[in-house]
């Protein structure tokens, strides 16, 4: 009887041994999946940031070359105002010889000011007569919103 008690005992220890050895691997298991999963984390934040990375540039790219073409744009603008001055001032009649010429001059001007300071100059222009004169420029403001609203707003 008493090996019977004994081979019980050396069972529930084998089968408790084979318990924590299991135990044991689950652990390493998991502790392994933990870090295949650490690893597949860092690996997709790396290519999430890599694509981002490439998204912002090719955002910069195209808004520099989006800026690139308004600058052209403008410019070409300008040479077509100081083309048409050149027209009005050989086209214009000798009896209206003095208000031809002062169009001829205003385009002119505006036309060698738009190749010469583009968007960018026109945008600080803007900027300093508006920090010059803000009351006036608020009025304005609220005025061309008013005019807005009341274009695009519909008549029921």
């Amino acid at each position: 009887m008493a090996t019977v008690q004994k081979d019980k005992v050396d069972s529930r220890q084998q089968f408790a041994n084979m318990g924590h050895n299991i135990a044991e691997d689950a652990k390493d298991m998991a502790h392994e999946a933990g870090n295949k999963a650490k690893d597949a984390g860092s690996f997709v934040a790396q290519k999430a940031g890599d694509a981002a990375s490439f998204v912002g540039q090719k955002a910069g790219d195209a808004a520099s070359y989006v800026g690139k073409k308004a600058e052209d744009a403008t410019s070409s603008v300008g040479e077509g105002m100081k083309s048409l001055a050149g027209s009005i001032r050989e086209n214009t009649p000798s009896m209206l010889s003095s208000a031809g010429s002062a169009v001829a001059d205003t385009l002119e001007s505006g036309g060698r000011y738009l190749q010469e300071q583009g968007l960018k100059g026109i945008g600080e222009d803007i900027t300093n007569v508006i920090r010059r004169n803000p009351i006036p420029a608020l009025l304005c403001g609220i005025g061309i919103g008013f005019l807005v609203a009341r274009a695009t707003s519909s008549r029921s």
